[in-house]
């Protein structure tokens, strides 16, 4: 049986095994294993635990627990309403601010948290009642908090980006950087298409009739400015050679817990007990995917599939743009299935050898990845964001969220083409800061 065959058994395999339910990591563990038993005979099972621990015997990889905790410790507190509310103060007067206003706060939010669905959540359930009570349509007002949630993990400090940094060896900090001025387009493309549907509709310019003072405006911010300086000074410490990803993430971390316990009096033992729970079952989960993602991608190149998918793409000899327009249809098929960790885990290490043979940046192809993941997000029939709104307002059927979601989706196509033609504005951040 040729390699390729036996790549092609392994994904249908796979998909099966994930199909049923079976948590990520001891599916693609199971579907690993048996492979490597049915191909190598029973001695390859010696190499499964040094594999497992070899992969992560990986400094870099502290910096996820950290940045989880980080992101936990935000979301347990009121940091998401003020923010909402701020931004709310500020553009009131701006048409179509409601919006607009949600928008912002759930990129804010989400580079806070690094969370789709805590953001999604947690700028939901106070910013959909409100569009809709100043007559937004229900689409949009789902549609917005939707795809301004999947912002987070595209603007740093963003956990995907660390899985991405580690499957390829490439730069976390370079990818992060990388990742702010797409970050930005993103959100404006977002804004832009909210304040013309907005204006199409005919909803009120204007959203309230109540003029804030400055001290109103200026109330909230000495509760957020905190905050918002912890991820600038987290990107800045990366960038400029200041400290490693793991030491960012600890001093980040530690910020974040000791801000929440001091702005907005979570200090109680039960409390940060919460918080440091689930950093500690999700960096559980996170490592046990990792670890398992490192033993699957052992078991496709020991068999040859990884060289021999990368040899026949580069003897087809065919336009590189035609390969990536091919891979992003694989990402995208691959997000309506799976979670953005289990998809960069399984594929990374089989197309970043035809990325760099196509002459692609790396760092570049991990934005246009990202992008991808957060379409997967709000893109039936596993787009967790659609049904974290969908719980938060049931009143709304999901077709609606997902009618509402759907220009969004096309906003992320454009970006993803605008990067294609632009490939600066992934690059030269990163060149500009760091050599």
């Amino acid at each position: 049986m040729t390699p390729l065959m036996i790549g092609l058994l392994i994904i249908v395999f796979t998909v099966l095994v994930l199909a049923t339910g079976l948590p990520i990591a001891f599916g693609l563990g199971a579907v690993a294993l048996a492979f490597m038993i049915y191909f190598d005979g029973w001695h390859a099972v010696h190499f499964v635990p040094e594999t497992i621990f070899a992969g992560l015997d990986d400094f870099t990889l502290v910096s996820l627990p950290m940045f989880i905790i980080m992101g936990a410790a935000v979301a347990s507190s009121r940091a998401g309403s003020d923010l909402y509310e701020a931004l709310a103060r500020w553009l009131n007067r701006v048409p179509g601010s409601l919006v607009i206003s949600n928008i912002g706060a759930c990129a804010l939010f989400s580079a806070l948290t690094g969370s789709s669905p805590a953001t999604c959540a947690a700028i939901g359930k106070m910013g959909i009642p409100e569009m809709r009570k100043r007559g937004y349509d229900a689409d949009l007002a789902t549609g917005a908090i939707a795809a301004g949630g999947t912002l987070g993990i595209l603007i740093p400090p963003s956990i995907t980006m660390i899985l991405y940094g580690i499957a390829s060896e490439t730069s976390i900090g370079r990818l992060f950087i990388a990742g702010i001025l797409p970050g930005l387009l993103l959100t404006g493309l977002f804004m832009a298409w909210a304040l013309f549907l907005s204006w199409k509709r005919g909803t009120r310019l204007v959203d309230s009739e109540r003029i804030y003072s400055m001290k109103e405006k200026l109330q909230l911010l000495p509760r957020l400015l905190p905050f918002i300086a912890v991820i600038v000074g987290v990107v800045y410490a990366l960038y400029g050679g200041i400290a490693t990803p793991s030491e960012a993430a600890g001093v980040g971390a530690l910020l974040c817990l000791v801000m929440v316990m001091v702005i907005y009096r979570v200090w109680r033992p039960m409390d940060l007990w919460v918080i440091l729970r689930a950093g500690l079952c999700e960096s559980g989960m996170l490592l046990m995917i990792i670890g398992t993602s490192i033993l699957f991608g052992y078991m496709m190149s020991s068999l040859q599939v990884t060289q021999s998918v990368a040899e026949a793409i580069a003897a087809m000899q065919v336009n590189k743009w035609v390969i990536l327009a091919a891979i992003n249809a694989l990402l995208l098929v691959a997000g309506m299935f799976l979670p953005p960790a289990a998809i960069i885990l399984m594929t990374t290490p089989i197309l970043i050898p035809v990325i760099l043979a196509s002459g692609f940046d790396p760092i570049w192809f991990g934005v246009i990845l990202t992008i991808n993941m957060e379409l997967g997000l709000i893109t039936p029939p596993v787009g967790l964001n659609l049904f974290v709104i969908n719980g938060i307002t049931p009143d709304v059927k999901l077709p609606t969220i997902l009618r509402g979601a759907l220009p969004f989706m096309g906003c992320m196509i454009l970006a993803i083409l605008i990067l294609c033609v632009f490939p600066e504005l992934a690059t030269w951040l990163p060149t500009r800061l760091m050599g």
